[in-house]
């Protein structure tokens, strides 16, 4: 399977946003990737929250989600849309990753379980849950060839959401992400490694980088993780741009057959 990660600089404006997104996918159909992933907050990336709200849209009236939906259709790839920042109340937002078949429809859609509540001293401080909508269901879903688990960004962090999807039977798990600079620099490529290694899954982590025109720093390095904890590919850098890797889904049985952590689970007594 060729798989494309697609490296972002998102930014204030939807259009901009939308005609970016647009000419790397376009390029990495163009290089025969039949999966194509781009990062969180794709078509968005704002932190002022009245900004926000003046921009996002509900999801019925968001026009990114027909026009990724026919990107799909005309390019006959199966495309996730890391994330999107839709309206889901008059002060509330949800983080959605979008799946989209080769035939333009939706196959999935997730929610961001996890909010980004941290302050990493500086003053560099996020409260996502205060505009944010948690998601509180994990998905699966079908793609021609495996089986995909969605996740966004910070649910990294947290190894049960990833044990679950494997165990559902995901092989590729895909990591949309927005990391910051501190954060990625520390503890991207090791928390990548660690959940392909726990889980015996290929890793897909496409991400935002670099001086985004709200001020916000991020991280890039975009990342495809094999189910051994190898790095098939990455990118060394910030700037937007494609990444792509032929991976074998035959690794994933070789290294659960080899390790299978998958199935030892015990319940355990103690604080």
């Amino acid at each position: 399977m060729r798989i494309a990660l697609v490296q972002m600089r998102s930014g204030t404006d939807v259009s901009e946003n939308l005609a970016a997104a647009e000419h790397l996918i376009r390029d990495a159909a163009a290089d025969g990737a039949k999966l194509i992933a781009t990062p969180e907050t794709t078509h968005l990336v704002q932190k002022d929250a009245e900004k926000l709200f003046e921009t996002i849209q509900h999801p019925d009236d968001d026009r990114a989600i027909p026009f990724f939906a026919k990107l799909a259709r005309e390019l006959d790839v199966t495309l996730l849309i890391g994330s999107l920042a839709l309206r889901d109340g008059k002060r509330r937002a949800v983080n959605r990753s979008h799946l989209f078949g080769s035939d333009g429809q939706l196959l999935a859609a997730y929610d961001k379980v996890h909010m980004f509540d941290v302050g990493l001293g500086q003053g560099e401080v996020y409260s996502e849950s205060t505009h944010y909508q948690a998601g509180d269901r994990a998905v699966v879903a079908d793609i021609p060839g495996a089986k995909l688990g969605l996740t966004i960004c910070y649910d990294v962090r947290f190894a049960y959401l990833y044990r679950r999807l494997a165990q559902a039977g995901s092989q590729i798990i895909a990591v949309p992400s927005a990391f910051t600079r501190p954060t990625g620099k520390a503890h991207w490529e090791i928390l990548l490694r660690a959940r392909a290694i726990e889980t015996g899954s290929f890793i897909l982590a496409p991400a935002q980088g670099g001086l985004h025109d709200d001020g916000r720093k991020t991280w890039g390095h975009s990342m495809i993780i094999g189910p051994w904890g190898d790095i098939i590919a990455q990118l060394d850098h910030d700037e937007p741009g494609v990444l792509l890797a032929d991976i074998d889904l035959e690794k994933v049985e070789t290294a659960r057959t080899r390790i299978p952590a998958l199935h030892h689970d015990r319940e355990i007594s103690g604080p």
